[in-house]
This record gives C-alpha cells, structure tokens and sequence, in this order.
C-alpha cells in the first residue's frame, strides 16, 4: 500500500512538471517552433534594463556622442527587418579596449572601441550588430537562463570568494552572467545566419563578415588582463562557421554598400588601448591621474580596473581587494557608520580612526557567515581625499584571513595623494588615419609614425594587410598618436 503511495505522488509530481513544461513553452521569434520559455517578453526587457544599468556602472559607455550615435545609426537600418521589430533597440560602445560584441536580453546590443579600432568598414559593423541582433531576436540567452533553471543548476558567478564577493564587488546579477556564457555551435550558426540576412536587408554586403573572422582568426583573444572577456570567449568560432557563412553570401551581395571613407571618418581621434585618465597600473603601482591618488598593489596579485572600482585577486583566488570611490562630505567615521547597514547579519569585531599618509581614516573588521555556513572575514578602511570617501575593503574566508591581513592593511595605508606630473599627464592613444604614397611598406609607415615594435604585427592585422606589403597609392592606414 506504501508502494502505491509513493508511486502516485510520483505520477501527480510527473504531471505537475509536464503541465508546466506546457504552460512553458512559447514560439520562437525566429523558427516559428515551440520551445521552453519560463521568460515573457516583459521579463526579458526588464531584465535587459537591469542589465544595461550595470554594465554602464561596471564597464561604462565611451564618452563620445558622435561615435555612439553612428553605430545606432547603422545598427537603426537593420532593425525594421529583424523578426521583432517592435522591440525598443538600443546601440552602446563600452569603453573598453577588449575585442568584443555583445546582447543584453531585450534588445541591448554592446560594441566595444576595442572592435570598432579593428574594423575598416560600415558593412563589417552591420554584420557584427546583425550577429548581435540575431541573439536577440531568437532569444538565445534566454533559452540558455530557462533551461538551466529547469535543471536546477543556476548560473555561476565569476567570483574568487562565492556569490558575497561577487554582492560586494557589485558583479552579481544574472543579467551581466549571461552575457559572459559561451552561446551553443547552433546558437552561433543561427546569429550568423541571421547577422547576414539583417545586414543585406540593410543595404550591406554580408561579405564583410568572412573579413571580420579572418582578422580575428589571426588576432586571436586579446583580452587578459581585463575584466571583460574577448570575442572569442564569447563567440566561439570554428572553420564550420566560416564556411557556413561563406555559403550563404552571393553575388548579388557584392552590389551593397561597403563605406569604409564613412567608417574611417567615424573612428578618427578615438582612444586606442587602456586609457590612462581612467587609472593604470605602473610597476607595483595603481595610479589614478584625475582623482590624484596612488597606492601599492599586493605582490603578484591580479589586478581589473573598471570605471566603478578596481578589484585585485590574490594569486591563489582566495582573497580580493575592492576599491571604492563616492563622493561624499562625511568624514570617514560617520561614513562608515552609514554603511554599517550594508553588513546587516555581521558582526563587528573592532574599529578605530587613523590618519594615512595625512589623509584622514577609519578601519573597521566585521565577520560575517555565507548562505553555506562559512566564515568570512571584512577588512575595510574608509579614507576622505578631496570630495571623495575611498573604501578599501579586504575580503577572505576566515581561515585564511591571517594570511591576508598584511596585504589588507599595507595596501590601504600605501594610498595617498597623486602631485607627480609625470603620472597625472599620462594621455591615452588615439586612432589616427594616414594616406599611402605608394612606395613605402607598411611597417615603414608604422615606424615612421611610432607605433611600438610590439604593436607592428596587431596593426597589420587591423589594416588588413601583411608587414611587408606596399599598400596603394591613396589607401587609409590606422596608426596611433
């Protein structure tokens, strides 16, 4: 009789599943089939919004108004023609040097300067944003996050120290997650079959797309040492896409708009590599020009700048320092008694004021306990310099907290106030355009105007074109200044 018992609620368990999975399923955009789907399309614009507000935070939007409205422009034309054109659409350059596109659910489509230096043509933008547009519209990520709910197995978060590293660094968030998953062989194959049917309904030569991969076959995934992940990471690509992509193009497609004067115009004088005015790292050191500070980074520990913080990871993963920055009028005791709230459930272990390097200060230790029992151990010290409170803040599992505790406070107590010219007039590299003459190789152009000998192989690759090629008389070559 107990048998049977547990037998039936099984069938009942069985059938509650099943009519869920039911009331779950939704037609895709794009095939028109049925599919699991536990997210309207109210969820997923929602989640889109939240998403792009923290990657404006964590990442920031390139400060130039000119190059952000040119990419929607171009991004504007292939819209119309998507599978949901009624979506509100929005088009961002990050301001980051890594090479990379990228979707946020609900119509958020990301480029970075980092992609837009390594262009040479409006039609290669269109197809990347087709590709970006093509996630979108058949809901990729989406299906990605319901079906790993289904399987109970969630979504990981890129942090050292669990999902409390992750709370404090403010890099938690499914939104942000997703985007940093490696999509599926088919997911891919869709998004470019997609990226190349939106880019030729706007008026583009799909084509350009078999450059764009070429140059990121040799280019390779340039994104260590940076918080935000490569092309590569993301998109993964295999000779069977590109071939798959190569059959699609037709002759036809050599008719449409290609507009490379157009694109060169856009990219003139827009910041190449890492930009020193946003904090950069020197020998041992973290140097801040704008702000005017300077402290010293743990020996051999990673460091990730981002507009909102800067984070470093100790050697073995197991302990981090975020820095903090807000603009505040408190001094450091009263701002810490502010955010005693932001620690609600821990403890404080003890607290006193100090003065670094002249700049006055408050530390505090709290303990606090994670969702799975373990302890946790908060070094945090609050220091006021100019209109700003800093906040370093020393994170490790108890157990390891005194092997860290040095590290902790001798970072901290090393800030201090920036007044050296040589690291506050540090200016970042910026794109420059320069015409052929027909007789020189471009490495001699490249040497002519600077550019470093490590550079030589990557800029020959963002010209398309071999060291030892003499380009036409009258062609555009991207340098730095």
């Amino acid at each position: 009789m107990k048998r049977h018992r547990v037998r039936y609620h099984l069938y009942i368990l069985t059938g509650c599943i099943l009519l869920l999975l039911v009331q779950a399923c939704a037609v895709n955009p794009v095939t028109g089939r049925r599919q699991i789907m536990l997210y309207s399309e109210q969820d997923e614009i929602a989640m889109g919004k939240q998403t792009h507000d923290q990657i404006q935070q964590q990442y920031g939007i390139y400060d130039s108004p000119e190059i952000n409205a040119y990419v929607s422009r171009i991004g504007d034309t292939m819209t119309g023609h998507t599978h949901r054109p009624h979506l509100e659409y929005h088009f961002a350059v990050l301001d980051s040097p890594v090479v990379n596109a990228f979707a946020a659910p609900g119509g958020y489509i990301y480029v970075t300067r980092g992609i837009l230096a390594m262009m040479n043509s409006e039609a290669e933008l269109a197809v990347v944003l087709g590709h970006e547009l093509g996630h979108v519209n058949a809901r990729h990520s989406m299906s990605r996050l319901s079906n790993a709910m289904l399987a109970s197995a969630g979504l990981a978060v890129g942090s050292v120290l669990s999902e409390t590293f992750a709370d404090l660094a403010g890099l938690a968030g499914t939104g942000l997650q997703l985007l940093f998953l490696q999509y599926s062989r088919d997911d891919e194959r869709e998004a470019d079959e997609l990226g190349v049917t939106y880019a030729r309904d706007g008026k583009y030569n799909p084509a350009k797309m078999i450059d764009f991969f070429a140059a990121l076959e040799k280019m390779g995934d340039l994104s260590g040492g940076h918080a935000l992940p490569g092309f590569l990471s993301t998109h993964p690509l295999t000779s069977e896409r590109i071939e798959n992509t190569r059959a699609m193009i037709t002759e036809q497609d050599q008719n449409l708009n290609i507009r490379s004067r157009d694109y060169f115009k856009s990219i003139q004088g827009m910041v190449y590599g890492s930009d020193p005015r946003q904090g950069y790292v020197e020998g041992d050191s973290f140097y801040h020009p704008v702000m005017r500070f300077v402290y010293t980074i743990p020996k051999d520990w990673k460091v990730q700048n981002l507009p909102s913080q800067v984070i470093m990871i100790s050697p073995k993963e197991d302990a981090g320092i975020i820095l903090k920055a807000e603009q505040s009028t408190q001094d450091p005791a009263a701002y810490a008694a502010g955010k005693a709230k932001d620690f609600e459930g821990a403890s404080l272990r003890g607290e006193q004021s100090r003065n670094i390097n002249g700049l006055t200060a408050y530390q505090q230790i709290w303990d606090g306990t994670q969702e799975d029992g373990s302890k946790l151990r908060l070094h945090l010290t609050y220091i006021q310099h100019a209109s700003h409170v800093y906040t370093f803040m020393g994170l490790a599992r108890l157990q390891d907290y005194d092997t860290y505790a040095l590290a902790f406070g001798a970072s901290a107590s090393s800030f201090r106030r920036l007044t050296d010219r040589k690291y506050i007039d540090r200016q970042p590299r910026r794109i420059k355009l320069m015409t052929a003459d027909g007789r020189q190789t471009l490495q001699a152009i490249l040497q002519r105007e600077g550019l470093p000998k490590d550079l030589l192989p990557r800029f020959a690759i963002i010209n398309v074109m071999e060291l030892d090629q003499v380009p036409e008389r009258g062609r555009t070559i991207k340098v730095i200044r």
